[in-house]
């Protein structure tokens, strides 16, 4: 434990000319003509050092960025797989601080893209200024906030002035095309491009409604889009990787956990559900 927290002390901080990393990710894949894939996990589920295990063996198994979701006792816009997650963490005694130095920790290991997922609440009563120093310390790329318009994000986004750290925003299937054009402008790293109505992790997938919508947003968006909720298998991003530029996959990931919490292979059964994924998106 001592070598770890050493380990984290001695992490590199990101400097104002170096590219970010979310940047760098969708650049070479564009490069090798790959889509990008993006993993959803909640941190500290099912408790903090087996989290740690299972995002390592994430990172290792073919994501391309990694959404560290930050647990919240009313995460409105996620479904049912994801706030169990959250009450999970809760209950293992999981913070906004304890996440960041989660973050810390891997970043110690891994150069994979880092984004904090998660509400506004916990954000803003941990203080913007101080998140943001915190964040840039942990090695952090990038932050998610869900229920943070791009009209509402000024003081987010003042305190991450002179960091490296960028903000994503969300579009829906019911979003009009000139607030698209508005949030394509505003966001950094991608375009979060939700592909049906709902919460998280709900109902299956129109496949040729989210290929038209998909198609119309790419036209607005100078940066990459990426599709997200209901992406459950490898199949389904195999059909959806012409689409765009990549995928994000949250509750199917986070249901390997929710359905065997106990189970001491967690990691591998991980590692395998990512496997699957990247060889659909590869396909």
């Amino acid at each position: 434990m001592e070598k770890c927290f050493h380990r984290v002390e001695n992490v590199p901080q990101p400097r104002p000319n170096t590219m970010n990393r979310i940047t760098a990710a969708f650049q070479k894949n564009a490069a090798a003509n790959r889509k990008a894939l993006v993993g959803y996990l909640t941190a500290g589920d099912p408790n903090p050092e087996t989290s740690f295990d299972i995002l390592r063996a994430a990172c290792a198994s073919g994501l391309d960025i990694l959404e560290l979701g930050v647990p919240f006792s009313d995460p409105t816009a996620d479904g049912p797989v994801i706030q169990e997650a959250s009450v999970r963490a809760l209950k293992a005694g999981m913070t906004l601080t304890k996440t960041l130095e989660m973050a810390a920790r891997l970043r110690a290991e891994s150069d994979i893209p880092i984004m904090l997922f998660g509400y506004y609440n916990p954000l803003f009563k941990y203080g913007l200024e101080r998140l943001a120093k915190a964040a840039e310390k942990a090695g952090v790329d990038g932050l998610l906030v869900v229920d943070l318009p791009p009209e509402e994000a000024g003081p987010l986004k003042a305190a991450l002035q002179g960091t490296d750290i960028q903000v994503v925003f969300l579009a829906a299937p019911t979003t009009r095309p000139d607030r698209v054009q508005k949030i394509a402008n505003e966001t950094g790293g991608f375009l979060y491009l939700i592909t049906k109505a709902g919460t998280t992790g709900e109902g299956g997938l129109d496949y040729e409604a989210i290929r038209k919508h998909a198609a119309a947003v790419k036209k607005l968006s100078p940066l990459p889009v990426c599709l997200g909720f209901g992406i459950r298998d490898g199949k389904d991003a195999q059909k959806l990787a012409p689409m765009a530029d990549g995928v994000i996959v949250g509750s199917t990931l986070v249901n390997v956990i929710g359905s065997a919490p106990a189970a001491p292979d967690l990691p591998a059964r991980m590692a395998a559900k990512i496997r699957d994924l990247r060889a659909g998106l590869d396909a």
